[in-house]
């Protein structure tokens, strides 16, 4: 089968959302591992979020609006008409979880860790670059799924 000039553009386009797709999928897996981890452990994660400094009186309330935060993001990452908002969230997130970091590596006495599996057993400085490699990797996916919108109209 030969490949015309009018076919090139479609099948790049399809490699671009499959690339998108399997970055969205890789999201979705560690932000629904993670969410599901401080659900199924909820009373280790409020005990930790309550020894921290600033924000320890809100322990009660960040404890269920990160996974439920992590969750949402991941419905959002879940079909490729919402792709753009669920990456866009997941890299604001991702974001917010790396500020928190680098406050508590400068300004904390102990240094807790809230996250998952593999995760946990992170340096704070590889954690730091996990979450960088993360939010990289999503703005890539999103800078794809940008584009094939703009070419597709």
């Amino acid at each position: 089968m030969e490949i015309t000039a009018y076919s090139r553009p479609f099948q790049r386009s399809k490699t671009k959302d499959l690339i998108v797709f399997i970055i969205c999928l890789i999201c979705i897996f560690l932000f629904l591992t993670s969410a599901y981890d401080k659900i199924a452990e909820h009373s280790k994660f409020v005990r930790g979020l309550s020894k921290v400094a600033y924000i320890g009186g809100y322990a009660a309330l960040i404890s269920w609006l990160v996974p439920i935060t992590e969750v949402a993001i991941s419905i959002l990452l879940i079909n490729p008409k919402t792709h753009k908002l669920g990456l866009t969230g997941f890299i604001t997130t991702m974001g917010v979880f790396t500020a928190y970091i680098l406050s508590m590596i400068l300004w904390a006495e102990k240094l807790p860790c809230h996250c998952n599996l593999i995760i946990e057993r992170l340096t704070w400085g590889q954690h730091i670059w996990f979450n960088l490699t993360f939010i990289v990797l999503a703005a890539f996916a999103l800078n794809l799924k940008t584009n094939i919108s703009k070419h597709k109209h």
